[in-house]
Order: structure tokens, then sequence, then C-alpha cells
């Protein structure tokens, strides 16, 4: 089959991931689909094989410059012909490229939304398209509604070139956003391919009511555990990666910090830097992340609670993209829960955006499985817990909370329920702030109640009580605290109720169960048995050694050579000859002519 024979000779592998061949045979036969599949899961090649099997050229519409960048540097190492069109071109090579759309030489196409509209009636009229892909389709709406409009105006494809095929792809996607992508898009007819969203390599963790500095002493323990593994450590402000990467640096650790208030130039060296491993960590803003192809980041954590699941499951795909083990950490606390709720209120989808904002509540308040969460909110059921999660390892200690519970709760309903969370502290610690005094509240009977508490230790109590219905804070009225039906029933001794015991540990608690490993499978040459292996740590090194060396004679990043786990198998398999190493799953014909006889040559030293 043409379609086989393209995915080993170009990408080196023997046979098709869950949904690949069907979506490849929907594209090749000329209909339309929505491709749902994980980071890593191989969304790319679902267009990237048709683009090479059909005559003409496949447009792909990407949201980013890096974006178009990775993917690009990726296929021209494989040996396909690839280009962007953007905004950053000069003349001359926008001319190149368009010369190459012309004559048919270019297989793949990446172009901006806005690019794309605008060439429309010129360029894209003037060549055979083959394909029309949508990549990361996931901000057709929630990039579309608010401040990338051009998102809502793709359903000219469909109408300006009714016979090419259209595919959307994204590895997050809700029931709501995939119908609004179809509706966005014009697609009355297209095939939804929906793979497992599980990602059983990544270890999930939340920590609750951290302080800053309890913030900075887990993150500094935890990248020091990792001294050779990239990260990533998102933040909701740009004043939050600057501080982060400053004190990650005063404590030698390489970082450099990424947000959209740095110039171009700026943004593309941190970017450059991270992507070539000359530093361990970038502290991001949302604006990193989706243009980076890099195989080899280790751990992702979230300085800050994320917006919606959507967002959470997009940004912590990041690690791991090779397969092998990679560590997630998320940091929530009530703070972010109030400045992300005013966000969904200024949005402009407030209901739409509230609820996802109380969905990656839940998750991140959750006392079961946090994986069988995630997979429930995709529309996935798992029939079991993970074991690699948080919960998991350490099911949360829970205690009779109801004493604390009926103080707050009396603090509140005393002052009328027109008061902030801070000001709640404030009464039960007995702290008489500028507006206790004011407003006579150091004369309740509440005041002072419980000083004992430390105020992170209440906030942590008022956050829970927050997410198991007792209150609710009225982001309408100034945030005020207002008791819930429920809430009364607790304040007035009609239910009891339960509190989480706080832990603020700033070192990792030893995991239970064994972090998994990377399977390598054995490979088989015609005429020879079987070849596995144990894994050669040093060998290893030596090839990350060689790889680093290819990588900076061609100006590419490592991964785009051979990814981690491409080195993890010839370091397990040890192939000695070009033909062995030719058979290795991740090595195309393309870079075993170009790569083969050097790495082999490392590997014969060893061996």
């Amino acid at each position: 089959m043409v379609i086989k024979s393209i995915l080993k000779q170009y990408f080196g592998y023997d046979s098709f991931r869950q949904n690949q061949e069907q979506v490849i045979q929907t594209v090749m036969d000329g209909g339309d689909c929505v491709v749902l599949m994980p980071t890593g899961g191989g969304k790319s090649l679902c267009y990237q094989i048709p683009a090479i099997a059909l005559p003409g050229t496949a447009v792909v519409v990407s949201p980013l410059i890096s974006l178009m960048k990775d993917q690009v540097e990726t296929l021209r190492a494989n040996g396909i012909e690839a280009e962007a069109l953007n905004s950053s071109m000069d003349f001359t090579a926008d001319t190149i490229v368009r010369r190459k759309c012309m004559d048919g030489t270019l297989k793949l196409l990446y172009i901006s939304p806005e690019k794309l509209l605008s060439e429309l009636p010129f360029l894209l009229k003037q060549i055979k398209v083959s394909l029309f892909a949508i990549d990361e389709a996931h901000c057709i709406s929630q990039w579309g509604h608010d401040f990338r409009p051009e998102y809502t105006q793709l359903d000219v494809l469909k109408k300006e070139f009714p016979g090419v095929p259209v595919m959307a792809l994204t590895a997050t996607a809700d029931k709501v956003t995939r119908q609004d992508i179809v509706k966005q898009l014009g697609l009355t007819d297209a095939r939804f391919f929906i793979s497992s969203f599980d990602r059983p390599n990544l270890s999930l963790s939340v920590k609750r009511g951290y302080t800053t500095k309890e913030k900075e002493l887990f993150i500094l323990n935890f990248v020091k555990a990792r001294p050779l593994e990239s990260g990533i450590i998102y933040c909701l402000s740009r004043k939050n990666t600057e501080k982060i990467d400053k004190f990650l640096k005063s404590k030698g650790i390489s970082s450099v910090v990424y947000h959209a208030g740095l110039t171009a130039m700026e943004r593309n060296q941190a970017q450059e830097q991270f992507k070539q491993d000359y530093v361990q960590v970038v502290c991001a803003t949302i604006a990193f992340g989706m243009g980076i192809d890099k195989s080899n980041v280790r751990w992702v954590i979230h300085y800050n609670m994320p917006k919606s699941i959507e967002s959470f499951y997009q940004e912590i795909g990041r690690a791991g993209r090779d397969g092998a083990p990679a560590d997630t950490v998320l940091f929530y606390s009530l703070a972010d829960i109030v400045q992300l709720s005013q966000f969904a209120k200024e949005s402009g989808q407030q209901e739409l955006n509230k609820d996802k904002l109380r969905q990656m509540q839940e998750y991140a308040e959750s006392g079961v499985c946090r994986r069988r969460i995630l997979l429930n909110y995709f529309g996935e059921q798992m029939d079991h817990d993970c074991d690699n999660c948080d919960v998991c390892d350490n099911p949360p200690r829970r205690f009779d909370g109801t004493r604390y519970i009926q103080m707050a709760l009396s603090a509140i309903r005393r002052t009328g329920e027109a008061i902030r969370t801070a000001t709640i502290v404030e009464i039960l610690k007995g702290i008489p702030s500028p507006t206790v005094r004011r407003f006579g509240y150091d004369k309740l009977v509440t005041f002072g109640v419980c000083s004992e508490l430390s105020t992170n230790d209440w906030q942590d109590y008022l956050l829970q009580m927050l997410q198991m219905g007792f209150v609710e804070i009225r982001y309408d009225q100034n945030n005020i605290v207002k008791i819930t039906p429920s809430g009364e029933d607790v304040l007035f001794g009609r239910k009891s109720a339960q509190l989480c015991v706080i832990d603020r540990s700033t070192k990792e608690e030893p995991r239970k169960k064994k972090r998994l490993h990377l399977e390598i499978p054995s490979i088989t040459i015609p005429g020879l048995p079987p070849t596995s292996g144990v894994e050669d740590a040093k060998l290893f090194e030596a090839l990350r050694d060689l790889r680093r060396q290819c990588a900076e004679e061609e100006g590419f990043p490592p991964y785009i050579v051979f990814s981690d786990k491409v080195l993890h198998a010839l370091a397990t398999i040890k192939p000695t000859t070009l033909e062995a190493f030719g058979y290795v799953s991740g090595i195309g014909e393309h870079k075993k002519n170009k790569y083969g006889t050097r790495f082999v040559a490392v590997i014969r030293k060893y061996v």
C-alpha cells in the first residue's frame, strides 16, 4: 500500500497508530474529517502522508510562526519538500516559496489564517491544492471568538474549494468545541476520529494553597532533582515568569523567560535557547508552547491554575511527547480562582468560560484518580485507577472540620454577607485591619475566635468550603462571599462536614509505584534473529552528544535529528550495521542515509 511505504520511507515506522490509517484513507478518498489525538499521538502524519501521496500542495493552516518553522524543519530533515509563508519573510524568500508552489515541487505549505485569507484570490487560486489541514483547530473556537477573528472566516475554504478535502486537527476539544469547529469550518459531512486521550507516561500531581516561598522551594528541589531534564513553568502573569526566572538563576539553574511583553527577537531567542538545549527551564505565560515540537521536555509545572481543562491538558501535553516518563505539577489557590473568574466574566463567552473554570476547579480539588477525571471530561471512561497520580499514590486524609466551617460561616453571616475572603480571615484571626475597624467587625463575637490557625490555613479551608459548595463568591459584586443553602445546613448544625488535612511539603514524597519505563520493541532484520537488549546509559550520552553535533552543523534543534526515544532505542538495540540501523523505529530512509554511518560508528565503539 502506498501510504504504508511512505510511512516507512520518510518517517521510519512499520505500522500506524490508532485511527491514523483511517484518517489518511478518508482524506485520500476526498472526505472531510475532524481529528482529535493527544499531543504526541501522531496528528501531523494524518495530513503529511496524504500530502506526499496526492498530486499538488497541501495547505496547512497554523496559528504561530514558530510552529510552522518547527514543522518545516522536521519535514525537511526527513527529506520532504515543505515551506512556510508568513509575515516574517523578506521579498526574496517569499518569491522562492511562491515559485515552488507554482511549479508543483512543494508538498506542504504552512500558512497563518490571516495570510491564507489574503492569498485566497491570488496564490491559492493558481496552484493545485491537494488538501487543507487546520492544525491546532481548537483555536477556531477558543481564539476566534475573542481575539483572532480570522479563524471564524475559514468556512470560505469549502465555498471556494468545494472539491478539496478539509481536515481539522487538535489535541484538546470537548463536545462544545468540536461542534463549534465543524460549524465555523462549514463541514456538513465530516467524519470524527477521536483517539484515546490517555497519556499514561505523564504523572499528575496537584499542590493546593502554597505560599510564594513554599512554591519557590518546591520548584527548586524539583528542578535540582532533574539536572539534565528540560521543563516548562507556566504562569498567569508576566510578572511571575520574570520573578521565577530570576529566582532560578540566583540558584544556579539555567532558565529563560517568555511572554508577550518581550520583543519578537527576545521571544525567538528564548525559544531557540530552550529548543537547542542551551537552557534547562523556560518560565512562560501560555503564549509559549504551541509552537514547540520539542520531544524531550520531561516536566511541566503550572505555577497558577489554568482557565480550563483544555488549556491544562494542552500544556501538560508538551511533556513526554516521545512517550518516555514525564512529570506534571499544578499549584493553585483561592487567589487564582478569583483572578480567573474575573477573566471569564470579561470574556466574550462569559457563561461558557465560567463553566470551564468550574470543571478545572473540580479537577484540582478531586479526591479520586485525576486521570479518570481528565479522560471523563473528554468523553472517555477508564474503569480503573491510573496509579500514576498523587491521589492514587497518597489519597487525601480528612478530618471533621464542622467547627472550623461554622466559625467561618458565622463570621460571614454576622457581617451581612458583604465581605471578601481576606476580611473573613482577618475577623477569624482577630486582626484589626482598617476595614475591620471601619465597619465595626472587631466588635463581633467571631472576632479572633480562632487566631491559632495561620492565615494560609484559613485561606485553604475557605477554598475547600468554596469547592464543597458551602459558600459562593459573587464575582459581579466585588467578590463578596455568600452562604449557600448547603452552607446553612452546616452553620445551623443540620449537617457535619469534613476538611482535607493541609499538606504543603516542599519536597516530593517518594512514589509508591515505580515510574513507567520506555518500552523498546525488538527489531527483526531479514535473515537474523530478533535484536533487543539492555540500554547502555553511557552509549545514550555518547549518542546524545553526536546528535547535538549534527544539529549544530545543520542549525536544527537536536530533537529534529532524532528524538530521545530513538536514542534510547539505539542505546538498547545497539545496531552495528547500516541495515540494522535503518530497521530501528523512527528512522526513515533519508535519515538512515544521512546519519547512519556516524551513529553506527559510535555504537561500534561501545559494542
